[in-house]
C-alpha cells in the first residue's frame, strides 16, 4: 500500500518478521500511556500485529480526519493533548515526507503511528459515548449502573471499516448535551464554562434505559418531574436529604478510631439511583432507621417519657411490642447498643404523611408525603434524613394508579371523598364505620399498585436546558467540585 502510494521501492523490502519485533517493542514502551492496554494488546495479537489503521486509513486521509477530530475535541471541553494529537500529527507528517533511506527506518514510525492512533481513536469514542469519569468510582452514594466501555465494543471499533463514519456517529446528539455545548462555546466567564463542562460530562454518562415515560428527581433543583418523552406531565417541589457535615471525611476517620457515636458525622445525602416505583402505601407505617433512633428518638424519649406515645411510636423488643414504652428507663441503655426497634403508626402525626411511594433500592429510601409542609417554602430544601418528600403526593398517586376506581379507593383510605360520585356509597360506609364509637376503628396501611411500574431516576444536574435557556442551580452536595478534580487531566 505504502509502496504504491509513495512510489517508493523501499517498501518492497518490508519484512514482516522484523517489523513485528519493532511493533512489540513499541507496544511495550507505550502501553503504560494507554487507557486500555490489555484490549489493544489482545487486538493486535489477534491480527498478528498488522498495522491495520495505517494500512486502511493512511492513504485515503482518514487518519488525517482523526487528527482533525482530536484537535477539535476542545468543543467538548477536552484537552487535545490527552490524545497525543501533536505526536500523531508529527508521525503522519514524517511518513508523508517519504525521505527514508531504507525500509527499516519506517518500522518505528509506522508502529508508533498505528498504536497512538488506536489509543486516541478508542479514547475519543469512549469519552464521548461514556464520559471520561466513572461516577461510581468517585461518589460514595452513586448507585446508578452507568454503562462503561467493554473490550468487545472496543475491538469492534478497532476493526471499523470507516473511521470518519464512526467519529461522526459518536458525536452526542441529545438536545440537552447540544444545548449545554452551544452555551459552553459561547461562554466567556470561567465559572460558567466550568459548570457547563461538568454537566456536559454528566450527560455523556450512559444511563439505564428509562423509556419515554419516567419520573426524575433532580437534587440540585429540588424538583420531581414526570416526563412523557420530552413533555412534562407533572412537576412538583421536593425536599431531599441534608448535605453531609463540613469536614465529613476527617470526622469519619476520627469516628473509625474512637467508635464513639458522638464522633460520627452526619450524612443524610439522598443517594443517586435508578429503580421502578412498584407500590403505594396509604397511611404508611414508618420503620424508623437505627441511625435516627440513635441520634434523635433516644434523646427525645430520655427527655420526655411520654414522647413515644404522644408521637404514636411503638417500641419493639425482640420483635415483640412493648405495651407501655413510657415506663422504659432509657438511662439504662447505651444509644449505640439499643436493643429496641421503633415504628411510627399510621395517622396524622406520621412523619411520612399519608402516602409512601416504594421502589427497590439498597439504601432503604422512598418518596413520601410529609406532615410538615413548611419545608416546601424553603429555597434550600436539602433538609430530610435522606428520603424524598414530595409536595403533591395525591396528584402523584393519581398519575401512578392511572385508574379512576382505584384512585377513589385510595382517596377513601385517607378520608377524601371520591371524584366519581357513583363511588359515594362505599365511601360513606367507610366513614360511618370510622365514626361508630361502639366499635374500635384502627387506621391501617393500605397498599395500591401503579398501573405498571414507573421508572424513577434520582440524579444530579447543576445546569441543563429548559425553555430555550440554560438553568443553573447551586451545587448543594458539592459534587461539582469532586467531579472537577477527577476531570482535571482530561479538560482544558
Amino acid at each position: 500500500m505504502l509502496s504504491e502510494h509513495f512510489k517508493n521501492k523501499i517498501y518492497k523490502d518490508f519484512d514482516t518478521v522484523a517489523f513485528d519485533s519493532v511493533f512489540v517493542s513499541t507496544m511495550n514502551s507505550l502501553s503504560e500511556l494507554f487507557v486500555n492496554p490489555k484490549t489493544i494488546k489482545a487486538y493486535y495479537t489477534s491480527t498478528t500485529n498488522e498495522p491495520k489503521l495505517v494500512t486502511k486509513f493512511y492513504t485515503d486521509g482518514e487518519l488525517d480526519s482523526l487528527v482533525a477530530y482530536l484537535e477539535n475535541s476542545k468543543v467538548h471541553g477536552f484537552n487535545p493533548k490527552i490524545f497525543k494529537t501533536e505526536e500523531i500529527k508529527g508521525l503522519l507528517a514524517e511518513l508523508a515526507t517519504n525521505k527514508f533511506k531504507n525500509v527499516e527506518e519506517t518500522y518505528p514510525v509506522i508502529a508508533k503511528l498505528e498504536l497512538l492512533s488506536a489509543n486516541a481513536y478508542l479514547n475519543y469514542n469512549n469519552y464521548l459515548k461514556y464520559g471520561v469519569v466513572n461516577p461510581r468510582n468517585i461518589f460514595s452514594r452513586y448507585y446508578i449502573k452507568v454503562k462503561r466501555p467493554d473490550s468487545l465494543g472496543m475491538t469492534k471499533l478497532l476493526a471499523s471499516e470507516s473511521l470518519i463514519d464512526t467519529l461522526r456517529i459518536v458525536q452526542p446528539k441529545s438536545p440537552q448535551y447540544r444545548a449545554l455545548q452551544e452555551a459552553y462555546l459561547k461562554a466567556d466567564a470561567l465559572d460558567e464554562k466550568r459548570i457547563l463542562l461538568l454537566n456536559m460530562e454528566r450527560f455523556r454518562w450512559k444511563m439505564p434505559e428509562t423509556g419515554d415515560n419516567y419520573v426524575q428527581v433532580n437534587i440540585p433543583d429540588f424538583k420531581l418531574t414526570w416526563f412523557d418523552k420530552q413533555d412534562t406531565v407533572i412537576s412538583m417541589k421536593v425536599c431531599v436529604g441534608g448535605k453531609r457535615e463540613n469536614g465529613y471525611d476527617e470526622k469519619l476517620k476520627a469516628f473509625a478510631k474512637s467508635g464513639n457515636l458522638d464522633d460520627k458525622p452526619k450524612n443524610h445525602e439522598t443517594p443517586l439511583l435508578f429503580s421502578k416505583i412498584n407500590s403505594i402505601q396509604a397511611n404508611p407505617v414508618w420503620n424508623i432507621p437505627v441511625s435516627i433512633a440513635q441520634s434523635e428518638i433516644y434523646w427525645m424519649a430520655r427527655k420526655d417519657p411520654y414522647y413515644l406515645s404522644n408521637s404514636n411510636i411503638n417500641v419493639y423488643y425482640k420483635d415483640k411490642l412493648i405495651g407501655e414504652p413510657d415506663t422504659i428507663n432509657w438511662s439504662r441503655y447505651s444509644r449505640d447498643k439499643l436493643p429496641f426497634k421503633f415504628k411510627q403508626g399510621s395517622g396524622g402525626g406520621n412523619a411520612l404523611g399519608k402516602f409512601k411511594f416504594i421502589f427497590d433500592n439498597s439504601s432503604s429510601i422512598y418518596l413520601h408525603d410529609t406532615n410538615n409542609k413548611n419545608g416546601f417554602n424553603l429555597t434550600n430544601r436539602a433538609i430530610s434524613h435522606g428520603c424524598v418528600r414530595v409536595e403533591k403526593p395525591l396528584e402523584f398517586a393519581e398519575r401512578l394508579v392511572g385508574d379512576g376506581y382505584i384512585y377513589d379507593k385510595l382517596r377513601a383510605e385517607v378520608d377524601l371523598p371520591p371524584v366519581d360520585s357513583t363511588h359515594n356509597k362505599w365511601y360513606k360506609k367507610r366513614m360511618a364505620a370510622k365514626a361508630d364509637t361502639t366499635k374500635a376503628f384502627k387506621l391501617k396501611p393500605a397498599w395500591f399498585g401503579p398501573k405498571k411500574p414507573v421508572p424513577l431516576i434520582i440524579t444530579y444536574f447543576t445546569a441543563w436546558a429548559q425553555n430555550n435557556k440554560i438553568e443553573y442551580r447551586p451545587d448543594v452536595y458539592q459534587m461539582d467540585e469532586k467531579l472537577w478534580v477527577s476531570m482535571k487531566k482530561y479538560r482544558l
